[in-house]
């Protein structure tokens, strides 16, 4: 059991991870200006990033880090999947396995947005997670039902 819901918090963070990794590639200009700031807080004279074409580094350098943001991004996406799969094989059941999946996905995915992004959520969406994770409190702890309950219950 515990083995399902390990499996199911791990690919709700690789999912979260890897729709953070396609804002980043896809995004526009975010790398550029994360790797500008880095560089002139890095150095104080920026100069020292000219080409001869007076063009900086990030101009050329957001391109690579774009591409290797689209590839985490097939990869954590493959890595999901075949933990949800696992998620899947271990838990009790399909649904304890999906919202935990999904909930892990919304919690990593506002601690990313925050941590890379800088994003801020309003009221409602905390009032909506947190009865998703209410939801999956009871899911929990409520015991799960067998095969010999469903008969009793047909015969009475």
């Amino acid at each position: 059991m515990f083995t399902g819901v390990f499996y199911a918090l791990l690919a709700g963070f690789l999912g979260a991870v890897a729709s953070s990794s396609a804002k980043l590639s896809l995004g526009s200009d975010y790398l550029k200006g994360v790797c500008e700031n880095g560089l002139k807080s890095w150095a104080s004279d920026e100069r020292h990033f000219r080409q001869a074409d007076d063009t900086t580094v990030c101009d050329w350098l957001h391109i690579p880090l774009r591409l290797l943001c689209g590839g985490l991004l097939f990869t954590c996406n493959a890595v999901m999947w075949t933990c949800f799969a696992k998620a899947l094989r271990y838990s009790s059941s399909s649904a304890r396995a999906t919202v935990t999946t999904t909930a892990s996905n919304f919690i990593s995915s506002a601690f990313l947005g925050h941590l890379i992004f800088g994003e801020a959520h309003a009221m409602l969406w905390w009032v909506g997670i947190s009865l998703t994770l209410s939801g999956l409190l009871v899911l929990h702890t409520a015991a799960p039902h067998t095969g010999e309950q469903a008969v009793d219950k047909k015969e009475h």
